[in-house]
């Protein structure tokens, strides 16, 4: 059952990469950060550990390959984009508290990334 493993390590890794971002967002927040530099300083450093995580233990592939590389960052900038929409529009729109929007982006982009991930970015590495 190769596709179990793989759906249960992206999902620890998503719960990991969820949860540092919803803390960071919230924590940057609080700190005083305008919405959009606290979701961009949160994102990123979300990325940094999944690229890693997901690259080589989720999909089990090597961290160096530049096309995967670039897919992968493609794949990120398609995320942002969603995470942007979501906090900075969609959830003010709404009248969502800022942990609902970060929360949002949570549930997201995990199944819009596995699908992503699973279909294009590691798919040409395997």
């Amino acid at each position: 059952m190769r596709d179990a493993g793989q759906i249960l390590r992206f999902s620890i890794v998503g719960a990991t990469v969820a949860g540092l971002y919803v803390l960071g967002y919230s924590a940057l927040l609080a700190a005083g950060l305008v919405q959009a530099a606290a979701n961009a300083l949160a994102f990123a450093a979300a990325v940094a550990v999944q690229y890693v995580l997901q690259t080589a233990w989720t999909f089990r592939r090597p961290l160096a390959l530049p096309d995967q590389m670039a897919r992968f960052a493609c794949t990120i900038a398609a995320g942002f984009a969603v995470s942007a929409l979501i906090t900075g529009a969609i959830g003010p729109a709404l009248g969502w508290a800022d942990w609902l929007s970060a929360a949002a982006v949570t549930v997201i982009l995990p199944i819009q990334n596995f699908i992503i991930f699973r279909l294009w970015v590691y798919a040409a590495a395997g």
